[in-house]
């Protein structure tokens, strides 16, 4: 725990078993070496729990935690991180924690994950947010009228969310801009070599569609406008008309820098996005398939085998 100088702002990390390590140390650090550089302790933190115990992280070391979820002091933000696993022992409690401290007013954020769990305690509703991508199908099946848009972070009034990792640098160096200009934040950002401050409009790096940096930007547009359509696909001719292309120049495109056809591309972003559906929601096996774009049952299952060597019902059986 670490205290502010008077004036300044208090953080509180509501932390779950399996939380990421990694996300919750760049939050901190990046308002630690603010505090060096601006020459006092103007950011201070505070650990959470549900009941106040010591919280394992996923990469299996243990966590001091200063409170239990309710006896939370007074702070700005209540950040809140968990690992993939929704389901833990005490969420109820955690949840009330969440719809309390929201009816009061205060400001709420996540870290990776953690955006699942307020929008369980329906603390974004209204509000703009963003999740990391591995758990953004499942996110917005089971939440379709927030929006989640899958950029870097978001912050939306009283509302802080990052996808988590290298993004919880860049939603806090944001609160520093804020808080202090964009020297001293630029400056932070150099003490931990993050080559360039991302904004709220970058989009998240997503597993399926690699690092397009350098690549064209009319295949970054169309790229990210079929990540974009995945459960109604459109046509060839749709995609060549969003970049001012022909459909001849599209395919050209995408071999060049993809190896592959735009379709075939189009077809795993599509089965890659069914089998995090398959992995992080209960939903039937045809639901998942119409989520994604197929209106055959038999031609979906096809697929999949041929791009994952498995049928969806050996998915669905797959811990992870």
């Amino acid at each position: 725990m670490t205290d502010p100088v008077q004036g300044g702002r208090q953080f509180g990390f509501l932390l779950v078993d399996k939380f990421s390590m990694f996300s919750l140390a760049a939050a901190i650090d990046t308002v630690r070496s603010a505090n060096r550089l601006v020459g006092h302790d103007f950011y201070g933190w505070t650990t959470v729990s549900v009941d106040g115990d010591a919280v394992m992280a996923s990469n299996g070391l243990p966590i001091k935690i200063d409170y239990a979820v309710a006896d939370i002091p007074a702070i700005d933000i209540l950040f809140v991180s968990l690992g993939l696993a929704t389901e833990f022992p005490g969420k109820s409690k955690a949840l009330g924690a969440l719809r309390s401290w929201g009816r009061r007013g205060g400001a709420l954020g996540a870290l990776s994950a953690g955006s699942y769990l307020l929008a369980e305690a329906g603390q974004l509703d209204g509000y703009r947010c963003t999740i990391h991508w591995e758990n953004r199908a499942g996110f917005l099946e089971r939440f379709p009228d927030i929006n989640c848009t899958g950029n870097v972070f978001e912050i939306d009034r009283k509302r802080y969310t990052c996808a988590g990792g290298t993004t919880s640098i860049d939603l806090m160096l944001e609160i520093v801009r804020a808080d202090f200009g964009a020297s001293i934040a630029n400056s932070v950002a150099n003490q931990f070599q993050h080559e360039r401050i991302r904004s709220a409009d970058d989009r998240q790096r997503v597993g399926p569609e690699r690092d397009l940096t350098g690549k064209s930007e009319k295949l970054r547009k169309i790229v990210e406008l079929m990540a974009d359509h995945l459960d109604e696909p459109l046509s060839a001719v749709q995609f060549a008309k969003s970049a001012g292309l022909s459909v001849r120049q599209v395919e050209r495109l995408f071999l060049r820098h993809l190896n592959m056809t735009p379709g075939r591309y189009y077809m795993r972003l599509r089965l890659e996005r069914a089998r995090e559906l398959l992995r992080q929601t209960n939903m039937p096996i045809l639901d998942v398939a119409i989520a994604t774009g197929f209106t055959s049952h038999s031609y979906f299952a096809q697929s999949y085998r041929l791009q994952f060597g498995r049928p969806p019902s050996e998915e669905r059986r797959t811990t992870y």
